[in-house]
This record gives structure tokens, sequence and C-alpha cells, in this order.
């Protein structure tokens, strides 16, 4: 499983331009099916909710990858 840097939302705004919100996903590295995801902040405590919406098995083995 591979766990990657949030990409922007670019496309559409949330109330005004000032808040961002980054798309967190996390891929099967085989099926390239996402198996976890989070909008929010670009920052540590997104990154703990992404982590949070792992399934149990997908948290044994992730590997993370960050540009933090």
């Amino acid at each position: 499983m591979l766990l990657g840097k949030p990409q922007q939302a670019s496309l559409s705004f949330v109330d005004n331009k000032g808040n961002k919100q980054w798309v967190w996903l996390a891929l099967d590295a085989a099926t390239r099916g996402v198996v976890g995801v989070y909008i929010g902040a670009r920052d540590e405590a997104s990154a703990r909710k992404l982590w949070e919406s792992l399934p149990a098995v997908y948290r044994q083995c992730a590997i993370a990858y960050t540009d933090f």
C-alpha cells in the first residue's frame, strides 16, 4: 500500500480561495484501489486522520511517502 502526499482539490472552492482543502488518498499498490481518504488541511493532524481511515489490515503493512 502507498500513502501519498495530499493533492490540492483545485477545481472547486469551499467558501473562498483562502479556504484550501487537500484530498489525502491511500492507494493499494497492487490494485490501485483507494483504501483510505481524508479531506482537510495539509498538516500532521490530517495525515493522522488519513491513517485512522485505513482498515486495520492496511495499517499493519503500510509504507508512507510524504514531502513533509
